[in-house]
């Protein structure tokens, strides 16, 4: 999954660099022109962000995995789940408050036909196949992999009904020391479900939050308003910092190794500060209002908007709320729509920045 995702970076800068400049948005004025326009100020401003958000996203994508030694911070605990709860809700108000608006910003620009774009909810309907998109992408994933972990279980057990674990779950790192015997086989097999599952939540939300970080890195890196860099600064620096934790979490429950942890850590961490470098590079050719600019980047916006809208509510609110921890603990469960509600409001708030 690390490699697809490096892949999709590759196949989005390229296409950027190639598309964009062969566009024209001569008819339109962009939207970071104003009576605040200092291309010398406005590069400073994106060198200091390419490290603030660099240091930022690191701290908090790594907040989760490195702090296990901490009791009451161990994936199982209870401040777990409620700071969980909060990054999910940061997580769910990126998708609807900054990044479907955006989607809708560019669609339905005056800089575009009026046909189809302005007659159309493109942004809505790209976001709705997204979100179907993903729940098979999570259907298929988790089909596949149950089946290959039951035929890799059935062969480790028709050569010793004793052995401890078949070889597939030392691979995943999953040793509990439980026997794969005739008593304990349902045991490890829901056990190994829920982590494939896990995983497979882990690498699809990075997924879709990649693609988010280059498009508005790409945004940034284009603008030559310091007035607007310098707000935008601290607002991708929570944003950053609160979306790292949520995948944190998730890439922690999923229990990778060393390797697979780092290779997550380092897209998540590198990606708006690559979209930002992509920007700067692009500056002198990108028009934000070409319609090639103004289609690609809304409609990679409204797929990331659909991916963080359904991974959000489905593969972490829903999953955790329905689940026995909080359905059998009410007090808990409160604290835990409280996170929810104080992460998407702060994140909401954010917009006015952003």
């Amino acid at each position: 999954m690390a490699r697809n995702n490096f892949n999709l970076l590759v196949a989005i800068s390229v296409f950027l660099l190639v598309a964009l400049p062969l566009a024209s948005g001569e008819e339109c004025s962009s939207k970071y022109e104003g009576g605040c326009h200092d291309k010398n100020a406005a590069l400073k401003l994106k060198v200091i962000a390419i490290f603030c958000i660099l240091v930022t996203s690191m701290i908090g994508i790594s907040l989760p995995i490195f702090t296990t030694s901490v009791p009451a911070l161990k994936p199982d605990g209870d401040l777990f789940v409620i700071v969980k709860a909060f990054a999910s809700g940061v997580i769910l108000a990126t998708g609807y408050m900054h990044v479907m608006p955006d989607s809708f910003e560019d669609l339905t620009s005056p800089c575009l036909p009026q046909r189809p774009w302005q007659k159309f909810p493109f942004t809505t309907f790209i976001a709705m196949i997204s979100a179907v998109f993903v729940l098979m992408v999570d259907s298929f994933s988790s089909s596949f992999l149950k089946k290959k972990l039951a035929l890799s279980s059935s062969s480790n057990n028709l050569e010793d009904p004793a052995i401890t674990e078949p070889k597939e779950l030392e691979h995943l790192g999953h040793g509990h020391g439980h026997v794969v015997a005739n008593g304990n086989d349902k045991n490890v097999n829901a056990e190994d479900e829920q982590l494939l599952r896990y995983r497979v939540v882990a690498q699809v939300l990075e997924l879709g939050i990649v693609v988010h970080s280059v498009v508005i890195g790409l945004s940034m890196g284009a603008s030559e308003n310091p007035c607007t860099i310098r707000p935008l600064i601290a607002a991708l620096c929570f944003h950053q910092l609160f979306e790292g934790m949520g995948l944190g979490g998730c890439i922690l429950q999923a229990d990778y190794g060393t390797k697979m942890k780092t290779i997550m850590i380092f897209f998540f961490s590198v990606t708006t500060p690559f979209g930002i470098a992509l920007g700067i590079g692009l500056s002198k050719v990108y028009s934000d209002t070409s319609p090639t600019a103004l289609i690609v980047v809304g409609v990679l916006n409204a797929v990331s908007a659909g991916l963080l809208n359904c991974m959000a509510l489905v593969d972490l609110l829903a999953a955790d709320f329905m689940g026995a921890k909080l359905q059998g603990r009410m007090k808990l469960q409160l604290w835990c729509y409280v996170a929810v509600l104080l992460g998407a409001g702060g994140m909401s708030v954010m917009a006015i920045w952003a």
